[in-house]
Parts: structure tokens; sequence; C-alpha cells
């Protein structure tokens, strides 16, 4: 069980202001979470291999290809303004 003393330097830590309740109710929820963390330490996994995932996943990703992009001009077909080659926005102060 984390105590409450530990609930408030991690707040302090996260910069977070929680209230009397907030303290309670996370010190019990920590708590649980930690002895299920403990739990999980029993279980054998010996011959378990690591996995980042349950399933088998495959990244799919297409070749990294060079292709032609858009001209200055096709790009600024559809500019409400422009001017010299550029685009023209409006100035945010």
């Amino acid at each position: 069980m984390i105590d409450r003393r530990e609930v408030e330097h991690v707040a302090w830590l996260a910069r977070l202001e929680l209230t009397e309740e907030e303290k309670e109710k996370f010190s019990r929820q920590l708590g649980r979470i930690l002895e299920h963390a403990e739990r999980i330490k029993s279980v054998d996994t010996t011959g378990v291999e690591p996995t980042s995932h349950v399933l088998p996943l495959k990244n799919v990703m297409r070749a990294d290809v060079v292709r032609p992009g858009l001209t200055q001009e096709e790009a600024l077909s559809n500019a409400p303004r422009r001017e010299s080659g550029y685009f023209v926005v409006p100035r945010i102060i």
C-alpha cells in the first residue's frame, strides 16, 4: 500500500494540487496497481520470449522512394493570395 506521504510527493513532482479525497483515492488505487504488479512478478515466464505486443504485428510501411513533388506554381495554384512565389498570409501580432 502506498501511504499518503508518497502520493503527496508524486503529486508535488507532477505539480498537481490534490484534494484530501483525491489523496485517499489515489493512495488506494496506486496500492492496488502495485499489488497487481507484484502478482505479475510471481508468474513463471521461463521460455517466454519478450514481446512488445501480444499479437505478432508487422509494420506495414511502404518503401521510401523518391518521387517528384509539386512545382511551385502547382503548390500556389489555390492560394487566395500570393506574392513573388510565396503564400501571403495575414500578419499575426
